[in-house]
């Protein structure tokens, strides 16, 4: 939801999100006649990043084709933000705009490293994140040191928020 809005200037309020299990669709545009325009390929993220990087040329695909027949069905559900709250956090780091998305990318990084190492518990993932977000007023994300220095700060951070969270149980 991110990238869309960056990589195609879409206004946030313009871009819905479906949970889509079978991950064939990569991305859907919906035309002002109704229609609905998708990228699809094999469950694969080289393909959508290669075509960010390379459009609006395409170049050949470093997987096999897609073949429809060999999914059968594909189905897309709305989103329910109890059950996935990190879209809710990203909505609200998107919309604050500048260094706010790398912080949180930064802080999801940390503590999903600390899930799997089991420091911490799978609801304590955006628990950090949510924390370590409360706290930061973003930079304006111009240059490459901003984005550099958001992350270091956020990833010390979420690992200050982990220690607390390890104290406490």
């Amino acid at each position: 939801m991110i990238e869309a809005h960056h990589l195609f200037d879409v206004d946030m309020d313009r871009i819905d999100v479906v949970i889509h299990p079978q991950s064939v669709v990569h991305s859907m545009v919906e035309m002002v006649d109704g229609s609905v325009l998708a990228h699809m390929g094999v469950p694969d993220m080289r393909i959508p990043v290669q075509y960010a990087m390379t459009r609006p040329r395409r170049a050949p695909s470093p997987v096999e084709s897609l073949s429809l027949a060999s999914y059968g069905e594909l189905t897309f559900f709305e989103v329910d933000g109890d059950k996935w709250p990190a879209l809710g956090l990203a909505y609200e780091a998107a919309r604050r705009g500048g260094t706010c998305p790398a912080a949180m990318n930064a802080a999801n990084e940390e503590a999903v490293a600390a899930f799997l190492a089991g420091q911490i518990g799978f609801t304590d993932v955006m628990k950090v994140v949510n924390l370590v977000l409360d706290k930061y007023e973003p930079l304006r994300g111009k240059t490459l040191d901003e984005i550099r220095d958001t992350e270091s700060a956020s990833r010390r951070q979420a690992r200050l928020v982990i220690e607390a969270m390890e104290k406490k149980s």
